[in-house]
């Protein structure tokens, strides 16, 4: 019997066997999860077959994220395996940030016996219903008959349109039930959109501005559209902004890359957009991150949206056009037909000297005390990994605004921050991830010592499988995002917000995993020397100034 014919034969499987092959049939090779004893039997077929590579986290919320981080670099659908009960509802804020960002990852989770729904037992949480609002499918597979169809339909959904986490609860039941299966029963597919766009209309708007600007999304990092990106703004020689998610997408040592806009943007793009009079905005939906800089209709009757999701960018502001599609194939279109049609190309050379002034309203970085500054960690650490170009992933905080601000991103699929719910405890598990899709590879977690804290038992993770994961906090003792907004909107009255931190190196010791700490600037360049001297994770802790603002 040939591979094929065995791959597309009938036979009769176990719930467990059911869930493992569709895995395998997927192109699956590495899952991460957090076991129990509702979903043993799925992990005891893992191990007969070792045909996927498990990652044992030590939370369930880094399971998801770690499978998010997999996600946002692979390009694939990232997988993740966790109990029934409380293993289960620990995974919410983790689904709610791939849902707000808009990345797909299948969460298979256990229930309890079928017999047992419905009536408060043991280990018994209603996850379908929870995780309604922050997945784009929920299901509960009651029959190993309806297994294999559910689990096709999920991916299906996870990787269609605007992708997305979605989650497959499975009674403990199901597992040891039998179905007939066959690969072929369900055909694989990811769903199309139904893409709905008038190519002419956007470039006859675009050529007809004085004062035209392009705001890059995450929608440009879904489409890998950068090139096709920097080809568009080189033929139409216009300035180019981007939200938080949008970074990496345009060459920030790009002439015309003048900053990124929003509450922690840089003042020039946000002025940038006021002063224009049409935006071309592609793949970002204008959170009220972004929307709330903008309070006196400045996107009003100005506002060309390509999104993949229309409805997206409506909740937040009626365009004067959409383009509904994907973005690395609109924009090619649109080059191509400016490039092949008699029109006349936009002439902004006024308006592109205008910009080149407003970008010297950008702060110049000034140190407060004689204290070792976060600007200054990460100019280092940037100059330190360009040559290396590893992925990067970040926590919430001031660090991650400084890191969007400084870093040079040549692929925006090696930026990875969490944008649309700002979830603290996201880049130590989500670089995990990153690092298993890039084959065990480099990667660098920009972390500060509080979002650090939400997820830091994934020290552990990453000393149990080696990874060479470069952890960099930037140590100020306090909550520094949300002490900035005391400063700004509580008359400096700070609370809650001075943190007592563990000894990070004695922590990271303890796991077996080198670590350094830095307080001078000039020690930063032989201590980096250090960190990616070796091919294991290591933690360096950063003394910084503790009143440093963005």
């Amino acid at each position: 019997m040939t591979a094929l014919e065995e791959n597309t034969k009938i036979k009769t499987l176990t719930g467990a066997e059911i869930i493992v092959e569709t895995l395998e049939n997927l192109g699956v090779n590495s899952i991460f999860g957090y076991p129990g004893g509702v979903i043993l039997g799925v992990y005891d077929e893992l191990y007969k077959r070792n045909s996927i590579t498990h990652y044992l986290v030590r939370h369930e919320q880094a399971a998801v994220h770690a499978a998010e981080g997999y996600a946002r670099y692979s390009g694939k659908c990232g997988f993740a395996l966790v109990t029934s009960g409380p293993g289960a509802a620990n995974t919410v804020s983790a689904l709610a940030n791939a849902f707000a960002d808009g990345y797909p990852v299948m969460l298979i989770c256990g229930q309890v016996k079928n017999e047992l729904l419905g009536k408060n037992s043991f280990g018994e949480i209603n996850i379908t219903d929870i995780t309604k609002t922050c997945t784009k499918a929920s299901f509960q597979v009651t029959s190993a008959q309806k297994l294999h169809e559910t689990l096709i339909r999920a991916y299906n959904i996870a990787m269609s349109g605007k992708k997305g986490p979605v989650i497959v609860a499975v009674t403990k039941d199901v597992l040891t039930q039998t179905a007939e299966f066959s690969a072929k029963s369900v055909e694989i597919h990811a769903d199309e959109y139904h893409e709905t766009c008038d190519i002419n209309n956007a470039p006859d708007l675009i050529c007809r501005a004085k004062r035209p600007v392009i705001l890059s999304g995450g929608g440009v990092v879904h489409s890998d559209a950068r090139d096709e990106l920097v080809k568009l703004v080189s033929l139409l020689n216009i300035p180019v902004v981007n939200t938080l998610m949008g970074t990496g997408t345009f060459p920030k040592d790009n002439k015309n890359y003048t900053g990124m806009v929003g509450l922690f943007g840089n003042p020039a793009a946000n002025q940038i957009i006021r002063e224009s009079d049409l935006i071309f905005a592609i793949g970002t939906r204008l959170n009220n991150r972004v929307m709330c800089c903008f309070k006196n209709n400045e996107f009003s009757d100005k506002l060309v949206c390509l999104n993949i999701d229309e409805k997206e960018v409506s909740n937040s502001v009626k365009p004067l056009l959409t383009l509904r599609g994907d973005a690395k194939k609109i924009i090619k279109e649109m080059t191509d037909e400016l490039k092949k049609t008699a029109r006349d190309l936009p002439d902004i050379s006024d308006w592109n000297l205008r910009v080149s002034a407003l970008k010297k309203l950008n702060p110049k970085y000034i140190k407060k005390s004689d204290k070792l500054h976060s600007f200054e960690v990460i100019e280092e650490i940037n100059r330190f990994i360009r040559p290396l170009k590893p992925v990067i992933t970040t926590e919430v905080g001031q660090h991650q605004i400084w890191a969007a601000r400084i870093l040079d991103i040549d692929n925006p699929h090696k930026f990875i921050t969490s944008g649309g719910t700002g979830t603290m405890g996201f880049g130590l598990p989500a670089c995990v991830g990153a690092s298993v899709a890039c084959g065990n590879g480099l990667a660098v977690c920009i972390a500060g010592d509080g979002s650090l804290q939400m997820n830091i038992q994934e020290l552990a993770t990453l000393a149990q499988y080696n990874l060479p994961v470069k952890i960099m906090v930037l140590n100020n003792g306090y909550l520094g995002m949300v002490r900035q907004l005391q400063e700004a909107a509580y008359g400096n009255r700070i609370t809650q917000t001075e943190i007592l931190n563990p000894d990070f190196v004695k922590l990271a010791n303890s796991y077996g995993i080198t670590a350094f700490r830095v307080d001078k600037k000039e020690d930063i360049k032989s201590v980096l020397e250090k960190v990616f001297s070796t091919n294991s994770p290591v933690l360096t802790d950063f003394i910084v100034e503790p009143d440093e603002i963005l």
